[in-house]
């Protein structure tokens, strides 16, 4: 899965593995029982948040990173 600002965090969630402790390290608990969770981006939940979008996209690319030799 190719991860940018425009990824969906429901998609992050769901796919990656670690994704939703990232997730939830940089935008709460809350998100996981928000609605909008399967139609909002990484860019909006960060400036939602007052982060940069690029600081998350670049951990969960991490996490991908890792798994693609496993």
């Amino acid at each position: 899965m190719e991860i940018s600002k425009n990824t969906i965090i429901g998609d992050v969630i769901k796919n990656i593995s670690g994704g939703k402790d990232v997730i939830q390290k940089y935008f709460g608990s809350g998100c996981f029982t928000c609605r909008g969770i399967n139609m909002e981006t990484i860019a909006f939940g960060a400036t939602m948040h007052n982060i940069d979008p690029e600081i998350i996209v670049n951990e969960l690319r991490k996490l991908t990173e890792g798994n693609n030799g496993a």
